[in-house]
């Protein structure tokens, strides 16, 4: 192929707005902070939290609704052990999926200097796939955290000044110059859609890896430490998740007409139960009404039905998510789900519907 391997972000006028509706069949994802192709959605994880079954569970599961281009996976690994490799490169095997991708892979005890060229590789290898072949790419990184630290190391070499915590000051510079080359360009058929992985220093969502990472994408899936010591896969605590480009993605004729209301009132039914859980502790369930009771309740049973599924179970948008969020909702009381229209709740509630 030859040519330079830095690459341009899209220019902003040729850029078109993304707005196809990805499903990755973890209801998660696909309710409440949905993915639509060309966007850049990072998942923010920690030490010894299962990021990389997720990454996997999207790279394989990933598709559009009612179309048959598969998703090709571009899969840029930057200071991942052996250990994690053989992972990576025996479950794309085992389903398959390495067929359809391309693997670019620095270890952890390679070259940090190749650390950094390494996501540029990947990148050069999505955007000819996707803008020369125009195949729908699927670029995951793992472990951008790892690509940072390179960053501070060889800026420490060269004696340079070192910005907050001894990043360098030029990180949120590079970084936006690997995400923004995510995107659709008017014209074009091919799409890129990025999955940057990182594991946040210290559990710290404030640190400089996710803060500045934050400011650039389009959002983030957030897991949480607690949902995994409660044994619960995927661990997604979707209430600091967000997809910014959610609306453009979801609705009638992309996912379905009740979709938006159902995620408000799943996230503000679940946010208040969380919030009870505080409370209980302090004074007891026998303080509550039957309202708090309700969403109390209903906390445990989104945690345990809704974000609970297995590695390999792969929900439909409507049936698998949309109906199951409604089957769950309906154990709350209907004058408590303010967030729902009552013609969505005449349509969709399990003992509501108007035969």
């Amino acid at each position: 192929m030859g040519g330079d391997i830095i690459g341009a972000a899209i220019n902003p006028y040729s850029r078109q707005s993304p707005e196809a509706f990805i499903q990755t069949g973890i209801s998660a994802i696909d309710a409440c902070t949905s993915l639509v192709r060309g966007q850049k959605l990072p998942i923010f994880s920690a030490s010894g939290l299962p990021h990389n079954d997720i990454a996997l569970q999207i790279a394989r599961q990933a598709k559009l609704v009612g179309s048959d281009d598969d998703f090709v996976v571009v899969f840029c690994a930057m200071g991942i052990t052996a250990e994690e490799y053989n992972f990576f490169v025996h479950d794309l095997e085992r389903t398959g999926a390495l067929e359809n991708a391309a693997l670019f892979v620095n270890l952890a005890d390679d070259p940090a200097v190749e650390r950094l060229i390494t996501p540029r590789l990947a990148l050069t290898a999505a955007e000819y796939l996707a803008f020369e072949h125009d195949y729908h790419v699927l670029v995951i990184y793992t472990d951008m955290t790892n690509y940072c630290e390179s960053l501070r190391q060889i800026g420490a070499a060269r004696e340079e000044v070192p910005g907050r915590r001894g990043y360098p000051g030029y990180m949120y510079t590079d970084l936006a110059m690997l995400y923004e080359r995510a995107g659709l360009v008017k014209g074009k058929k091919g799409s890129i859609t990025q999955f940057p992985i990182l594991t946040m220093p210290g559990d710290d969502i404030t640190h400089p890896i996710p803060d500045l990472s934050g400011y650039i994408t389009e959002g983030q899936i957030v897991i949480s430490r607690e949902l995994h010591q409660k044994g619960i896969y995927p661990p997604i605590n979707v209430l600091p998740s967000l997809s910014r480009l959610m609306n453009a993605g979801i609705g009638p004729g992309k996912t379905r007409e009740d979709h938006k209301s159902v995620s408000d009132q799943l996230y503000a039914a679940y946010a208040q139960g969380r919030e009870l859980r505080g409370l209980v502790a302090i004074v007891g369930e026998d303080a509550l009404n039957e309202r708090d009771l309700q969403l109390l309740k209903f906390a445990d049973i989104f945690e345990d039905q809704f974000l609970r599924q297995s590695r390999d179970e792969d929900r439909s948008i409507e049936e698998g998510t949309l109906d199951l969020a409604w089957n769950l909702l309906s154990n709350i009381d209907t004058k408590y789900l303010v967030r729902l229209d009552q013609k969505w709740i005449d349509k969709y509630h399990p003992t509501e519907k108007k035969n």
